[in-house]
């Protein structure tokens, strides 16, 4: 029987198979950032123990960055910046530091830097890693505990997840987007349809996303409930690979490499634990409604009523979110109004999703009593947008495009928060209560839905303007 991409990944990192069931996997990489690590290095001193793979283990400032010029810096986040840029002097550690020409967002700066190729192992203290799994990478978050682990061992002691194909037929139509695809999904298996599983995207309409639609698509697969999500490597992962020659290694050819790296996909054969089905076809602009990801609908849509429940708990829940949501069932979604958009994040902050939002903000003006915040997912894209003079745009159309790179509003860690009831429109991936401030109100949208909402000020799709 033919094996899954995840399951030939998995097999050739195993160091040894553990009594529990679980494998002793080998680790390619380990990213850190500044949140979730101070623990460890403690742990790794109190214990005596060393960085067992300096070389293969990278750090960034992202969570706690400030992205505004003459921002007031959040005390704790300081620290914990301090604290990072002590602990990977201390243990030789590369760190992408706030300032630094390849500074970001962890999962934006690893695949702009070729870091991330087809059948490795990622892993980092953050569960967005899937984002990796578009050029074929098993990448998956770990927990702070297992940071140490890693750090002392580059090895990770975990139970093989099981294997789930998402079957994706047909095209998406125009106007949607990968982001579109990936709140379809969950709509359709709930955030827990993927649980203790590797998703694999596959069919026509996965082939013909771009990379950075790809990553906005395993990023989300963690909204699913699964451990990551993968993409076999095609033309897409090849161009892509191609543009960034850190990704072959030392005295490697880039046929040999190419070869290898196709190589890494599912036999014909390969049996799957479990297959969704999705048509592309009926995927349009969606807007989360609620405070979990699967609480979203199409646009042209209503805030959902008893009926659409099939039983009194669903129901009691989805009370609950629109209770919080300051909704009313039967609501229009159009006509709800936001006071914020946030256009940025690990999902969608990457050149494309610039690009999309400055094509339909090109002359035209948000909305008064809108403010608009657009935050570049590494110091390279902001680079890139300038080069192709994106700011200009977004200034004039009153947009605030930030200097910094960083996860921004996205997790509200730093000085970019809603205040207590306010709406948003937001390309992160997760709603759920207080996400991006305490009482915060967050809709998930796509780049060219929150654009167009923000200068209408209500959800709009571009060619609604």
């Amino acid at each position: 029987m033919g094996r899954t991409l995840a399951e030939k990944i998995w097999s050739s990192h195993v160091v040894r198979p553990l009594d529990d069931g679980a494998d002793l996997l080998y680790v390619d990489l380990h990213v850190l950032h500044e949140v979730n690590t101070p623990r460890a290095f403690d742990d790794l001193r109190a214990s005596g123990r060393t960085v067992r793979r300096p070389d293969r283990t990278l750090a960034v400032e992202d969570h706690n960055t400030p992205t505004r010029d003459g921002a007031l810096e959040d005390l704790a986040g300081r620290r914990q910046r301090e604290l990072i840029r002590a602990n990977c002097a201390e243990f030789d550690i590369q760190l992408h530091r706030l300032g630094d020409a390849d500074q970001g967002i962890v999962h934006v700066i690893v695949p702009e830097l070729g870091l991330a190729r087809p059948g490795m192992t990622i892993v980092c203290c953050d569960s967005h890693t899937s984002t990796l799994g578009a050029l074929g990478v098993l990448a998956f978050g770990i927990g702070t505990g297992q940071v140490e682990h890693v750090l002392a061992t580059q090895t990770l002691p975990v139970h093989r997840p099981k294997d789930l194909a998402v079957e994706v037929s047909g095209v998406l139509p125009d106007g949607a987007t990968a982001k579109d695809l990936a709140l379809a999904l969950i709509a359709q298996i709930g955030t827990g349809g993927g649980q203790g599983s590797v998703i694999e995207y596959r069919g026509e309409a996965i082939r013909r996303l771009s990379m950075e639609g790809r990553m906005t698509l395993c990023n989300m697969s963690i909204e699913a409930g699964s451990r990551a999500g993968l993409v076999a490597a095609d033309d897409v992962t090849i161009d892509y690979l191609r543009a960034r020659p850190a990704a072959l290694g030392k005295g490697e050819d880039f046929a040999a490499a190419e070869a290898r790296w196709r190589g890494m996909r599912s036999d014909d054969d390969a049996r799957f634990d479990d297959v969704v089905h999705l048509d592309a076809t009926r995927v349009g602009p969606r807007v989360s409604w609620g405070t979990n990801p699967a609480q979203n609908l199409l646009i042209d849509g209503r805030v959902p009523s008893r009926t659409d429940f099939a039983t009194a708990e669903d129901w009691a829940s989805a009370e609950r979110s629109m209770d919080y949501m300051g909704l009313r069932p039967g609501q229009v979604v159009r006509d709800l109004e936001v006071s914020t958009v946030f256009l940025g994040s690990c999902t969608n902050g990457r050149i494309e999703d610039l690009r999309e939002a400055a094509s339909v903000l090109d002359g035209r003006r948000v909305a008064d009593g809108v403010r608009m915040l657009i935050v570049p997912g590494s110091a390279a894209v902001r680079r890139q947008a300038v080069d192709e003079g994106l700011d200009k745009v977004f200034d004039a159309a009153g947009a605030d495009f930030r200097a910094g790179a960083g996860c921004s509003m996205c997790c509200a860690l730093n000085e970019d928060r809603l205040a207590p009831g306010e709406r948003a429109a937001s390309t992160s991936n997760r709603n759920f209560e207080g996400r991006q401030g305490k009482q915060s109100r967050t809709h998930l949208v796509s780049p060219r839905v929150a654009a167009a909402t923000a200068v209408s000020g209500h959800f709009t799709t571009p060619e609604d303007l």
